[in-house]
């Protein structure tokens, strides 16, 4: 079994600085990079669990569920990653977007 933990962490962090950043940095793109982000991670749970269908679109909840879409999207992806290098690319995208978002 695939430990998970990396991309947990790597989340839920960025999920908490988005929990304590101002509304000003969250409408300035945090908020932003934050739902693409989760959109993402969304996508990918989804190939992985039934390649055959077409992945849902995870809506825009607004900026002050950011950080609750990217704790759910990064969870499900997690509980569906097989492989390391899965795992190495998803946390990467996780770092990439809190780059982004400057949060």
């Amino acid at each position: 079994m695939l430990d998970t933990t990396p991309l947990i962490t790597a989340v839920d962090r960025f999920a908490d600085r988005l929990r304590a950043a101002p509304q000003s940095r969250l409408q300035r793109g945090a908020a932003a990079a934050a739902l693409a982000l989760a959109r993402d991670l969304a996508v990918r749970a989804q190939e992985r669990e039934d390649p055959a269908a077409e992945p849902h679109r995870m809506p825009d909840a607004g900026m002050f569920a950011a950080a609750d879409q990217i704790t759910v999207a990064g969870r499900d992806l997690a509980v569906v990653l097989r492989d390391e290098s899965d795992l190495a690319e998803a946390v990467r995208l996780v770092e990439e977007a809190v780059g982004r978002a400057g949060v």
